[in-house]
């Protein structure tokens, strides 16, 4: 297999940036995790404004270095595809958050846990992916990754629309419908960003087996 080291230039310095910035992504859904299981009065959104923030420099850190360090141009953009696929994945969370801390007085009764643990499975498999990068993985091995990624966003679009079902046909409090809608469409989002940037990993292996 072609070594992916050529796409990343010299040194470790690009698998360290994305590696971080998978990571990041993962402590924003450990965070949500935290959030959804937290006393009313105890809940913050700190974690997830630090979790954001981070990414964003790791963001900027990667862009950088794509000026200072000599790529092709096709490598380039892979490497700026999995960053910005990184990227959105605390971003999406962190707006969950903001609005789940609004209102969730009134949704005492609805279950986002279960939801947002897939999201954390789906992030754990990102991060696995993106450590496997700077290794020269084994196609097997990252397919199997791969479609671990999928299997997750299946279920979850599965998922969707049985709530869609049950939204429609049983919850009488039009606000408390749209709410429901609203956050569960924003967790189903961040898994979509998951299997995404899982989709760039796998492209990247692919291109250069």
């Amino acid at each position: 297999m072609f070594s992916l080291q050529t796409i990343f230039g010299k040194g470790d310095k690009f698998y360290g940036l994305l590696e971080a910035s998978a990571d990041a992504a993962r402590q924003s859904t450990r965070a949500l995790m935290a959030l959804l299981n937290a006393p009313v009065s105890t809940r913050s959104l700190d974690e997830f404004r630090v979790a954001r923030r981070r990414e964003k420099e790791l963001f900027a850190q990667i862009s950088q270095a794509l000026v200072d360090t000599f790529v092709t141009a096709l490598e380039r953009e892979d490497i700026e595809a999995l960053a910005g696929a990184l990227y959105k994945i605390p971003k999406t969370v962190e707006k969950f958050a903001e609005r789940y801390v609004l209102f969730s007085d009134r949704l005492v009764d609805v279950d986002f846990a279960s939801r947002a643990a897939m999201l954390e499975k789906a992030t754990d498999v990102i991060v696995q992916m993106t450590s496997q990068l700077r290794r020269s993985p084994r196609i097997d091995v990252m397919r199997d990754l791969n479609e671990r990624m999928q299997s997750i966003e299946s279920e979850a679009d599965r998922l969707i629309l049985e709530l869609y079902q049950d939204l429609f046909t049983n919850e009488r409090d039009p606000a408390k419908l749209i709410l429901r809608k609203d956050l569960f469409e924003l967790l189903e989002t961040a898994i979509d960003r998951c299997r995404a940037a899982g989709n760039v990993i796998y492209q990247i292996v692919l291109q250069n087996s």
